[in-house]
């Protein structure tokens, strides 16, 4: 974590190195990247080149980074940067448009992606497994969800009606078993 901080927002704010580690977080708490700091930090084109193996020269800096992973690492987020799970150096430009801007901190700009129709972000903390099979809670305004592995979500099925589930339709639990072969 301290690595990300040090060579993304060195010479920065704390308030920049904060957004970082959040971003880094919001990434482990998702189910669409690795589940710990170092193999989220570690993706290959993710973060600066040789986050994982450069030497962290500047003591001051290091310490700074060092401090500033530890307060994420017990929880502490930086408010504005919400769910956003991507940055790229602030005052440059890029014209896709699912880019939602949420911040401008320690020289980086923080956006969250707008999710594509039928499509929702789930955070990995609301998979849970229960002995070898596993539950996928469907996100708030999806009626369903759909796993292709245990704890990943492939897709979600957005509501298409007012009324509460018949009782023919199959539950959550009933789709996870079908699709995953128990």
């Amino acid at each position: 974590m301290s690595r990300a901080m040090y060579f993304e927002s060195n010479r920065s704010s704390d308030e920049g190195m904060l957004a970082v580690g959040t971003v880094v977080m919001n990434r482990v708490d998702s189910s669409e990247f690795p589940n710990t700091v170092c193999a989220v930090v570690g993706q290959k084109n993710q973060f600066a080149p040789g986050v994982l193996s450069r030497a962290m020269k500047e003591d001051r800096s290091k310490a700074r980074a060092e401090r500033a992973a530890r307060a994420v690492l017990k929880g502490q987020r930086h408010r504005g940067v919400r769910k956003a799970m991507y940055f790229h150096t602030a005052g440059r430009t890029y014209r896709y448009k699912n880019m939602h801007y949420v911040l401008v901190a320690g020289g980086n700009a923080f956006y969250t992606r707008k999710a594509k129709a039928g499509h929702s972000y789930i955070p990995r903390h609301r998979i849970a497994r229960a002995g070898q099979k596993t539950k996928i809670e469907a996100p708030r305004g999806f009626a369903r969800a759909v796993i292709a592995a245990p704890g990943r979500l492939l897709a979600a099925a957005p509501i298409r009606r007012k009324a509460p589930a018949g009782p023919g339709d199959p539950s959550i639990e009933e789709l996870i078993l079908a699709s995953s072969g128990w």
